[in-house]
């Protein structure tokens, strides 16, 4: 156990990624070690060690997971009645192939080495003459059909089996719902333990007063400590922090939604509060888990007061416009976070040729490499704009407002799914603190919020020719657009600091008897 000694008392933040490229997570964390709770934020390691560094006053500790109950239970069983030829596994298939290959390869070997012998070439014979490589070479040709018939049977099965939409997936995944309820997850997502396995013992050491349990994974991981401490005599409190709506969430295979909610299902009810990122959000988590009140909306708003280690420890983030090339009298629309399909950021590629003279920049560029960035640059170069599109790395999420507010206009292409129509998401915040005018599409409340405050003009979705109108009003006229944010205390809302006073009120309602220290304000820089 580690000590408390001089804070509040300790809180464990969970959150299932490396945390590095989770703003939220590190803006949660950091406030509340800011406000005198010793504060742990455990992450999970992408290497095979625990990774430790501090965030402010927090520490971070990323935690090797192993994956050993993440194969799917039909990769473990035979394919007899299946595919009755192919093999047990790719990857047994995979094995089987090189091993015929590389003895066909040394039959061939020792062909050639004999010939060489005869012809007088240095070396011997390695046993090969022709009368006796035949039978063998005859025997790792048939081999070679007979592994290469099973291999090729071996991928049909894969590609029927990875989705777990044939019939009798889609009927035993049903059974398993019906009869097991929310327990269901144990059979159709069993890589869920993975998570409960490796941090449970990290969790119980350090004897958290308070979990915060970032996200739906956590959730139950989060659950299961509190219920653990509580059962030992410690009251420890559970913040479940929902960043997304699970049942809008695109399914990788058909069991991995219904494990899903069945695990968020299992665990919501061990939750003392709940916190979300929009009103939309709050009141459809209220209805599907029966909670006792409304979840505090958090929203995702940048910070705008960086202490000052973070300003140390960073670079300057560059000029906008001069990273593009562009002078002060260029059009330039600009685009910050990821780039995937359902993002909607070739909407805004293909509408370029209609925009004449109109420059993106897409601030992007992480330092893997991703196929969805490609995607973009090869869509830019179908469309003739490849000039015009300017890919640009990513900066720390306290810089991104200031170095967005040189464009002329920012965008918002998302496409049309469940829980796009629910987000408020980081960009449309830091968009706002950049005092900029704002083309959003059509997804329910980021648009309901741009209309009611004037911000920007709305497109439909997925519509390139509807997308070039929407940034032709808002480029004709960006002054008028970027009056809105003058609202009195709108600016001031959609901070970083004001979320963190909801979750310290939060805290302190849950644990009255760790009343808020006397802290100065952090100093650092501000817009």
């Amino acid at each position: 156990m580690e000590s408390s000694q001089g804070t509040r008392g300790r809180v464990v933040m969970l959150v299932d990624n490396g945390v590095k490229a989770d703003s939220r997570v590190q803006k949660a964390a950091r406030s509340a070690a800011a406000a005198g709770w010793d504060v742990i934020l455990l992450g999970v390691s992408p290497t095979s060690k625990i990774q430790t560094w501090r965030i402010g006053g927090a520490r971070v500790r990323l935690i090797p997971k192993p994956a050993h109950l993440e194969p799917r239970r039909h990769e473990l069983r035979h394919p007899l009645f299946r595919r009755p030829l192919a093999y047990r596994s790719q990857r047994l298939a995979r094995y089987r192939v090189q091993t015929v290959k590389a003895w066909r390869s040394d039959l061939a070997f020792r062909r050639a080495a004999e010939r060489a012998a005869r012809a007088g070439h240095p070396g011997s014979s390695a046993s090969g003459s022709a009368a006796r490589l035949l039978l063998p070479r005859a025997a790792a040709r048939a081999l070679a059909a007979w592994v290469g018939l099973r291999a090729r049977e071996t991928d049909r099965l894969q590609r029927l089996r990875a989705p777990l939409t044939a019939p009798l997936d889609r009927t035993s995944t049903a059974l398993w719902s019906t009869l097991m309820g929310r327990r269901a997850w144990r059979r159709l997502m069993p890589g869920l333990w993975d998570y409960e396995l490796a941090f449970a013992a990290h969790i119980d050491a350090f004897e958290p007063d308070l979990v915060h349990a970032h996200d739906f994974r956590m959730l139950g991981v989060g659950a299961r400590a509190a219920v653990r401490a509580r059962a030992r005599g410690r009251a420890a409190k559970l913040v479940w922090d929902a960043h997304e709506y699970v049942p809008g969430l695109p399914a990788f295979h058909g069991r991995w939604l219904p494990g899903h909610i069945a695990w968020e299902k299992e665990h919501a009810v061990f939750a003392d509060a709940v916190i979300t990122v929009s009103p939309p959000l709050a009141r459809m988590l209220q209805e599907g888990h029966g909670l006792r009140e409304l979840p505090s909306v958090v929203l995702n708003a940048p910070v705008t007061r960086p202490e000052a280690d973070e300003i140390a420890d960073a670079p300057p983030a560059g000029d906008l416009r001069a990273l593009c090339g562009v002078d002060e009298t260029t059009p330039l629309l600009v685009y910050a976070g990821g780039i995937s399909p359902v993002r909607g950021v070739e909407t805004v590629i293909g509408a370029l040729p209609s925009l004449p003279g109109v420059h993106l920049a897409l601030v992007s560029v992480t330092p893997r490499k991703m196929k969805a960035v490609a995607g973009a640059r090869r869509a830019a170069a179908r469309a003739g704009v490849s000039d015009r599109v300017h890919f640009l790395p990513y900066v720390p999420h306290w810089q991104v407002p200031r170095f967005l507010a040189p464009a002329d206009a920012a965008v918002s292409p998302l496409l049309h799914l469940a829980n796009h129509e629910l987000a408020l998401s980081n960009k449309f915040f830091e968009y706002a603190q950049a005092r900029l005018p704002l083309v959003v599409s059509d997804i329910r409340t980021m648009a309901e919020m741009v209309e009611a405050t004037g911000a920007g003009e709305v497109f439909r979705a997925g519509d390139a020719e509807d997308f070039a109108r929407a940034a032709r009003t808002v480029l004709a006229d960006p002054e008028r657009y970027r009056a809105a944010y003058r609202a009195p205390g709108l600016l001031d809302g959609w901070t970083w600091e004001a979320q963190a006073e909801v979750v310290e009120a939060l805290y302190t309602r849950l644990l009255p008897d760790r009343p808020p220290l006397s802290l100065s304000v952090p100093s650092g820089d501000s817009r």
